[in-house]
This record gives C-alpha cells, sequence and structure tokens, in this order.
C-alpha cells in the first residue's frame, strides 16, 4: 500500500527515536564508571556527554527558532524530531486559500505573520491568504521540513485561476442561424457565450425547462465549420433531438440527419452528406467503431450524468469518440446525482488528463481512502475549491429564481397518510421492522441491496393510502395534476383508481414507444378533459414538458436526490408556467420512508455545497391526510332539534316505528347511507 509522505517522515522519525532509546538504555545498563570500549565507539561517544534530548518544541532545554542559524552541532540536533505537523492548503474563493495545520505550531505561524495578506479567521481558527502570496508562503515554510510538512494546491487547480479565458460579453453571435439566434432568451445568450469562452468544451448545468437544448444547438451552430455532429441522449428523445434540429436550425436538410437505431442505419452514418446523427447510450456501445471512424468535430451529449461510472462501457466509448472532437458539450440538470465521484468522468471528458487520475480526484475531493475492497470515493472533502473550478473552467448554472422572475415560486409538501389505511398485518409489521434493522447495521456494500428490498415492500403497504388520497383529491379539486410512482404495482393501482373513478388520465412507463410520448403529453397539455398523469419517476424524468399541472404528486421517494427534483417540479415548473407549483410527497410512517426522507436531504446538502442544487426539503410544510375512519360520524346521527320525535339512540321516527323499511329521504342522516366508503367499513365490522 502507497504511503504519502506525511506516513513516511512520520516512520523515518520513530526509527530514529527508537534508535537513541536504545542507545540511553545501554548507556544506563552499564554500573562501573570505567568503560573498556575505545574512545571511537558509538558506546563511548554517548557517556561522552549527556544524551541529547529530542523532545517537542517546548521540550526542548533551548527554544527553538526556525530561521536561527546553528552554531554547533549540538545546538542543530536539539531540533525535534519526534512529532511531524501535517496540513492541507485549499482554495475558499478564486481570490484566496485557507490553511489547516493538524495542530498548533508555533513556528508556523510565525511563519503566517510574516505574510502581508494574513487573516485570521475567528470562526474557523485558521488563516488565510491571498492566492498571489502562495509562492511565498511554500518557499517560507520549505526550511522547516520535515518537521512541517503542507499539502500545497495541486498544479491543475493553479493552471485554472491562472489561465487567461476569452471576455464572453466580447462575442458576437452573429455566426448562430438566425432563426434560433432570434429565440434566445438573454440567460441562454449568456450560456452560449459561456461555452464560446471555453472553445465550445463546457457542461451546461442549468435547471430542468430553461433550454439547455436551445442553447447547445446555439454552440454547435457557431462551430458549423466543425460539422458532422454527435448527438448522444436517452432513448426516449432522440425523436425530440430531430424535431428541434429541424425546427431551429433549417439550413441542416433533414436527409443529413440521421437517427442511428439499427445495424441498417450504420451505411447512412458513413455517408459523407450526413451533417448530424443521434444516437442513444446504448447504441453507442454497440457501433463505437462506426462512430471513431466519422471522426465528429463535435459531440453533444445530453444527460450526460449517465457516465457517473468512469468504468461503464458506454463511458469508454464515448471517451474514445470524444478524443477526436474539437468542441464537446454536456448538458444535465443533475450533473452530480448524489456525491462528487461521478462528475470525475463528464469532467475527464471536457478537459482530459487534468486531474491527473481518477485516484487523485478522489482523494481530493471524495474523501479518498484505501479500504480491503479497493479505494472508497463515497465521501466529499475540500468541496469549496470543487466549486470554484466547476464554476471558474467546467460549467455554467442557472436556477429558475435567477433567471425567470416572471416565474412564480415551487413550495413542497409532505402528507402523513392515514396509517389506519395501510396494508399493515402483524406480520407486515414485523417484517418491515426487521429490514429497517437490517438496513441500519449492512454494510456498505450490502446497504443498497437491503434498501430496495424495504423500498419494494413499503410500496405495497402504501398502495391503498396513496389510492385512498388520489380519490380525495379528485372530488376536492378539477385541477389537473402528476402522480410520480417507481414500482409498476404502484402504477398500476393507481391506473386502476382512476379508470373506477371515470377520469381521463395518460399514462408514461419505460415500455411505453418513444413516439408514443409526444402525442400522450400533448393530450395531458391541450385537452381540457384530461386531468392526471401517472408516471414513473425514472423513466419521465426528463425531456418532458407538463406545464398544465400544477400540483406535483410523489406517491413514492426515490434514495437518489437527482431524480426526485428533476421528475418532481422541474417537469411543471418550467417556462410556460403561468402559475406557481406544489411538490407534495406522500410518505407513511414505519415504511422506508421514515429512512429516505433523511438520506436524500444529507445527499441533497452535499450537492447544494458543489453549487450542483439548489434543492432542499428542509422547512417542507407537513399535513396529515384526511382521515373519515372515525366511528363516531357513523353512529352518532345528527338529531333534529327536537329529539321527543324519536326512539332514543335511534334515527327512527316514533311515528314509523312499525315500518319495515326507511326511505333514505325521512330525516335519516343522509352522510350515513350516501359514503360508500362507510358502508364497507360498517360492512366488515364484527359485531
Amino acid at each position: 500500500m502507497a504511503c504519502t509522505k506525511e506516513e513516511i517522515e512520520r516512520k523515518r522519525l520513530a526509527a530514529l527515536q527508537k534508535r537513541q532509546n536504545k542507545a540511553e538504555n545501554l548507556n544506563n545498563s552499564i554500573s562501573s564508571p570505567v568503560s573498556i570500549s575505545s574512545p571511537r565507539t558509538p558506546l563511548a561517544q554517548s557517556r561522552a556527554g549527556p544524551v541529547r534530548n529530542f523532545g517537542n518544541f517546548s521540550g526542548s532545554s533551548k527554544t527553538y527558532h526556525p530561521y536561527a542559524k546553528p552554531e554547533s552541532k549540538a545546538q542543530e540536533s536539539s531540533v525535534p524530531v519526534t512529532k511531524v505537523v501535517s496540513g492541507t492548503i485549499y482554495l475558499i474563493s478564486e481570490e484566496r486559500f485557507e490553511v489547516n495545520p493538524s495542530e498548533f505550531c508555533t513556528p508556523l505561524i510565525n511563519v503566517f505573520k510574516t505574510i502581508p495578506s494574513r487573516n485570521y479567521d475567528p470562526s474557523s481558527k485558521l488563516w488565510n491568504f491571498s492566492i498571489d502570496d502562495y509562492q511565498e508562503l511554500i518557499s517560507k515554510v520549505a526550511p522547516l521540513t520535515p518537521h512541517i510538512v503542507l499539502g500545497p494546491l495541486p498544479p491543475y487547480v493553479l493552471k485554472i485561476l491562472r489561465s487567461e479565458t476569452t471576455n464572453p460579453q466580447s462575442i458576437d453571435l452573429a455566426p448562430i442561424e438566425a432563426t434560433l439566434r432570434h429565440k434566445l432568451m438573454p440567460f441562454q445568450q449568456d450560456g452560449v457565450r459561456f461555452g464560446i469562452a471555453h472553445r465550445g468544451r463546457c457542461m451546461i448545468a442549468d435547471d430542468m425547462g430553461l433550454g439547455k437544448t436551445f442553447q447547445a444547438l446555439a454552440i454547435a451552430s457557431y462551430y458549423r465549420h466543425n460539422f458532422p455532429l454527435l448527438i448522444v441522449t436517452t432513448s426516449t428523445m432522440r425523436d425530440t433531438w430531430q424535431s428541434k434540429i429541424h425546427e431551429l436550425l433549417p439550413c441542416i436538410p433533414m436527409m443529413n440527419i440521421v437517427t442511428l437505431s439499427t445495424s441498417k442505419d450504420a451505411q447512412l452514418v458513413a455517408d459523407r452528406q450526413t451533417e448530424v446523427v443521434i444516437v442513444s447510450y446504448k447504441i453507442t456501445t454497440m457501433h463505437t467503431d462506426l462512430l471513431k471512424n466519422k471522426k465528429f468535430g463535435i459531440v453533444i451529449i445530453d444527460e450526460s450524468h449517465y457516465l457517473k461510472s468512469h468504468k461503464a462501457q458506454c463511458t469508454i466509448a464515448l471517451k474514445g469518440i470524444a478524443k477526436q472532437s474539437t468542441r464537446i458539450i454536456l448538458l444535465s440538470g443533475t450533473p452530480a446525482l448524489s456525491r462528487p465521484a461521478e462528475l470525475f468522468t463528464q469532467l475527464e471528458l471536457i478537459e482530459p488528463r487534468l486531474f491527473g487520475s481518477y485516484t487523485e480526484y478522489g482523494k481530493r475531493y471524495c474523501a479518498g481512502k484505501q479500504t480491503n475492497f479497493g479505494w472508497d470515493m463515497t465521501g466529499q472533502s475540500n468541496l469549496t475549491e470543487l466549486q470554484i473550478i466547476l464554476q471558474k473552467r467546467f460549467l455554467i448554472r442557472r436556477t429558475k429564481e435567477q433567471v425567470l422572475t416572471c416565474l412564480e415560486g415551487k413550495t413542497r409538501e409532505s402528507v402523513l397518510l392515514d396509517e389506519t389505511l395501510l396494508e399493515f398485518s402483524k406480520e407486515d409489521r414485523k417484517e418491515l421492522t426487521q429490514m429497517a434493522e437490517a438496513y441500519k447495521t449492512k454494510s456498505s456494500t450490502e446497504r443498497h441491496a437491503a434498501l430496495l428490498t424495504f423500498f419494494s415492500e413499503s410500496a405495497r403497504v402504501k398502495i391503498p393510502a396513496v389510492c385512498k388520497y388520489v380519490r380525495q383529491l379528485l372530488r376536492s379539486s378539477n385541477d389537473k395534476f402528476l402522480v410520480f410512482a417507481h414500482h409498476r404495482n404502484v402504477i398500476d393501482a393507481l391506473c386502476l383508481t382512476l379508470d373506477t373513478a371515470g377520469v381521463h388520465y395518460i399514462c408514461i412507463v419505460g415500455s411505453t414507444p418513444p413516439h408514443a410520448r409526444a402525442d400522450l403529453v400533448d393530450k395531458f397539455q391541450f385537452v381540457e378533459t384530461c386531468r392526471c398523469a401517472v408516471l414513473s419517476i425514472t423513466a419521465a424524468n426528463s425531456g418532458i414538458t407538463l406545464t398544465a399541472a400544477r400540483l406535483v404528486l410523489f406517491a413514492e421517494l426515490h434514495w437518489n436526490p437527482g431524480v426526485n427534483p428533476d421528475a418532481g417540479g422541474a417537469r411543471a415548473h418550467r417556462i410556460g408556467q403561468r402559475g406557481g407549483v406544489c411538490a407534495r410527497y406522500l410518505l407513511a410512517r414505519g415504511t422506508c420512508d421514515d429512512h429516505m426522507w433523511p438520506l436524500l436531504q444529507g445527499k441533497l446538502n452535499v450537492l447544494n455545497n458543489v453549487g450542483l442544487s439548489g434543492d432542499s426539503f428542509e422547512g417542507t410544510a407537513t399535513k396529515h391526510q384526511e382521515s373519515k375512519t372515525n366511528m363516531t360520524q357513523y353512529l352518532s346521527p345528527k338529531f333534529p332539534k327536537n329529539k321527543n320525535d324519536y326512539i332514543p339512540g335511534t334515527n327512527i321516527r316514533k311515528d314509523r316505528q312499525d315500518e319495515v323499511s326507511l326511505s333514505p329521504a325521512d330525516d335519516v342522516d343522509k352522510s350515513f347511507l350516501d359514503d360508500d366508503e362507510g358502508d364497507e367499513l360498517l360492512a366488515a365490522l364484527d359485531l
């Protein structure tokens, strides 16, 4: 296992101390004042004078000063060697860096006080300095080695800070095709200028619904001389990209746009006249050589967060294709779905070999550590520095709140489902409790499998309460709404509920054909009687616009924070929405939701620290599902003012007590008879 510089130095000093202790013990073991050893032996030298003290800074007989010139060998040996003070250096802004030593060290503080731009932060109890004084600090700390070792800023950080970029405001967008240029909103023009200022190698990470497709095609149009163009996207979005190119770039003939879906299209891709090729991630791995031979000058990768694994076949294939390209544009509203490690492959596509290796990147920003199973890169470290690097060199990100001032805000609510409606038996409760304990106690490698099992069983338990909530919503409002779920049994139950209620709706899941999705979306958007859209969280979390709805329900949570906010309010809260949007999460106690909710919040906090998310579940308003299972409403009829007209304890009039049957119209509490769900509940009572 490789050792760091600090560990090697610590081991060396420990060996020196052991050797000195051994010599001291040998000296104390000699009782005779007369030595038979030669004066030139080490033993004689050790007896010639007192053994030197290798203590710490404060324990030395003489005060140690890092700049004092040693007068003799004895004074030089008094420098402490038993302890190493280490420290890290990292950015806290584009102009300043901070030093975090492992412990308080007077000589190091004395050096800090000589730096002109020094500043002490009382809250963190750390010193920070101007980036212009970085080299001066390093040179002044160097003489204190090996007793004081500071980990320097990586070379790529200094390279990014010192690199000169073109001023985006000086870029003329006239080369972009007029049809598209005239449709760009001001903030979209800024995104296009950012991409051009970075030579067409960048990531556009705007919020969902802010027109990343428009900006990517505008950058590609600016670099038209670098065609052919390759667009890599999900299989469901290939037709959408083709229609957008036809709409926004009419100068490209339709016959020169090819969608690679089968081997039959290979000849069309190889044709010299083909200017644009649209391909899915899966097809990329199947026709890698064909795409490499085309030698695309521009590559657009939509939903680039799918490349989060550097070992995936698709990632490896795209690395080989992008290596030949002059321009590469990545698009993603959620570049990292849960942790900084997922960014590495995307950044490598934009700037190959900048970070050296995945291991170096992980040690710097993912708190990388070696385990018995290899490197663990699931952590986080130096997130402020990573955010600075991303914004300075790689990506531009704007939120709806920043650029769409006319768009009303998005609110979040959590609804606690009625526990009496949950499909809980004694066995279910015991089983879910065991799953929760297993999830808590499992190792990190086994927790995901335990979470999936827990997740699936929780979905089954929630179905009755979720369907009841949808029925209540249909009765209380006529507005359109979206319902997201993950498991197929939940989606089927929701569809059955809507069918039973006679409600017009659409359903989009993973098996829905791509060409049918656009028709379903238009149906929901423009058909007034279509009230609901039942959607899969993973299959309908991108590429569709459903601004006709202002309420979004989550029947289930997903453990990935990049999926929940993306699929939720973003489908409705985007350009074209004329009102505020409410995302409502249906939660059930005793299920997987108890663990998923705080897990999502923790992951979102990490992404917020890197500047890749503005979402948060903190401060979410909590409500309770309306419950009608209280038996008092059924067993306590509403008496009229004159109670003497009725038999005590009943709703039967005294003058009709001999009648065989009762008419609901005769002063009988209508709420008792008209509620179908109440009848079902009463019929199930064991009297």
